[in-house]
This record gives structure tokens, sequence and C-alpha cells, in this order.
């Protein structure tokens, strides 16, 4: 009995220091983001929404032009809405 003890300790010893290793690999993995306007639903924007709103959550249509969301770096230009594909920079 005082063996299997021991090894469930060493195991659970080994998941956590693999955890811990894994951890700061798993967050440079992180994709690079960028904002990309006109592409988020109403409600569903990370941030700036024009003028008299405040930050994320604001937006008040879907696909409005000064309103964005965080993409994957390089994603925002090829994707495609009912407004046409999200913009690096605001629009009307």
């Amino acid at each position: 009995m005082r063996s299997t003890h021991a090894t469930l300790a060493a195991t659970l010893a080994l998941a956590v220091a693999g955890a811990a290793i894994a951890s700061p690999a798993a967050a440079q993995a992180k994709p690079a983001m960028e904002k990309c306007y006109g592409v988020a639903l109403a409600g569903k924007n990370d941030c700036k929404a024009g003028a008299g709103t405040s930050c994320a959550g604001t937006s008040k249509v879907n696909y409005q032009g000064d309103a964005w969301k965080l993409v994957k770096a390089g994603t925002c230009a090829s994707i495609k809405t009912p407004k046409g594909n999200g913009s690096l920079t605001p629009r009307a």
C-alpha cells in the first residue's frame, strides 16, 4: 500500500511540474492579434465603438465600421461580412 501512495505522489508531482513547464510555452505559442474594424456583431466588440460608446460590448449594430474585434494577425482583411471585408482602420 505504501508503494502505491509513493507512486501516486510521484506521478502527481511530475504532472504538476509538467503543467508548470508547459504553461510558458503555451503563452509563447499564443498568436499575435490585431484590431479588426467592421467585423463584430452588435454588443460583441472588444472596444471602441464610436461616439457615445465607451468600450467592450457597446457597439449598436452588426459590423459597425468604427467598432473593432481582436483577430489573429494577418486575417482581418480576409474576414467577409455582409458589409464588406474587415478593415485595419475604422470606416464610416
